[in-house]
């Protein structure tokens, strides 16, 4: 018998290859296709790519960081009340936060009830109102303004002295007359360098600031705070003017006397008058026997100011019980003129020295207090002052 043969397949039509073996299920069999992946219509599927997660409400973060911050606690209950619905709405996080937020923000907002029903905010406030004035008036002695009067907190002398501002009623050891910039160097001067120009814009600031010279007191001179060669490096360039006490009482009450607290006609009287006053000082170092020449042109500005007193003081319509005594310095004045134009005119030594004394007497005039009094002005001369 012969062996049955298999049935043979019929051979493929002309054309196609012959098919081959089935594939077997692999690693990455889908079945399948839908649109949406496997298991469509039945909720996101496993995985990392599934929904995206919930988010928190901003509004809930919010109301928890004003309660715990307790700024503006109506503010913080507002967020967590809007929060609340919004959170059930978009399916968000942070309800948690939000109700943390509204017990927070309503206790603060019983508290400043209860404060402000009992005043205890009130002395609060005023403690930190107390707090914030004492530092503002430690400063920097550079940041001075003018008019401000202060203490000294260690040596006067230092270039970067710490001072406390004080009220100028109450007694204090400088009151500051004015500041400037210093301009024109391109690097740290030195400190003899800045004492030169500051000693001359100092006097002229201070004759400015203080009119009615005789009511300085005699301890009072004048004094400059400079930067420092550190300061510089900073930027500092602020020079501050300043009268204070050396070895003396205390100053009490405002030095200043000029046109912010004196009327037209105390201005106009001071100022035709202390010219004279600026003359004097500008005495040369050397006297008539060494440098004759400059002491006879500092003798021609002394009788070119008291000239221009006189001529200001006449020019002016005085008050009827002003005119009298002013008129009466002017004659003073006058005379006093005539013998600096001959201290001015002195051939040599010895002439100059003939006209020196009676000169300088003649510039204290008898008249003088009279005219301030009637002027409302300080009528008795104190003992002198160095400024």
């Amino acid at each position: 018998m012969e062996p049955i043969q298999p049935p043979q397949d019929s051979p493929p039509p002309q054309g196609r290859p012959a098919p081959g073996p089935a594939a077997g299920p692999g690693p990455y069999h889908p079945g399948p296709y839908t649109p949406y992946g496997p298991g469509a219509g039945l909720g996101p599927g496993p995985g990392p790519y599934g929904a995206p997660p919930r988010t928190v409400n901003g509004l809930a973060i919010a109301s928890l960081v004003s309660g715990i911050v307790c700024c503006l606690p109506p503010l913080g209950l507002v967020f967590g009340l809007i929060a609340l619905p919004q959170i059930k709405k978009k399916n968000q996080t942070g309800t948690g936060f939000a109700i943390t937020g509204i017990v927070l923000s309503s206790i603060c907002c019983l508290l400043m009830i209860l404060g402000l029903v009992s005043g205890a905010f009130g002395e609060a406030w005023k403690g930190f109102e107390k707090g914030m004035d004492e530092a503002s008036r430690s400063q920097s002695a550079f940041a001075l303004r003018t008019g401000q009067c202060y203490n000294v907190d260690g040596k006067l002398e230092a270039p970067t002295s710490d001072v406390k501002v004080v009220d100028c009623a109450v007694a204090h050891e400088g009151e500051v007359t004015g500041t400037f910039l210093l301009t024109g160097f391109t690097a740290w001067p030195g400190e003899k360098a800045i004492d030169r120009i500051a000693e001359d814009r100092c006097e002229k600031i201070g004759d400015a600031y203080a009119l009615d010279t005789w009511a300085i007191p005699d301890a009072v001179w004048m004094y400059h705070h400079r930067p420092s060669d550190r300061s510089w490096r900073a930027g500092d360039r602020t020079v501050a003017c300043s009268f204070v006490v050396d070895g003396g009482d205390p100053i009490k009450g405002s030095l200043r006397s000029d046109g912010s607290n004196l009327d037209a006609g105390q201005v106009a009287f001071l100022r035709a008058v202390n010219p004279i006053d600026v003359a004097l000082r500008a005495e040369p170092e050397e006297d008539a026997d060494a440098d004759l020449a400059s002491n006879t042109a500092w003798a021609r500005q002394v009788h070119t100011a008291l000239t221009g007193a006189s001529t200001a003081l006449k020019g002016r319509q005085w008050p009827a019980k002003v005119s009298a005594p002013v008129a009466a310095m002017v004659m003073e004045i006058d005379a006093a003129a005539e013998e600096w134009d001959e201290l001015a005119r002195a051939a040599d030594a010895d002439a100059f020295w003939e006209h020196y004394d009676r000169a300088y007497d003649m510039t204290t005039w008898k008249s003088e207090p009279a005219a301030r009094r009637s002027l409302g002005l300080t009528a008795e001369p104190g003992p002198g002052t160095s400024v």
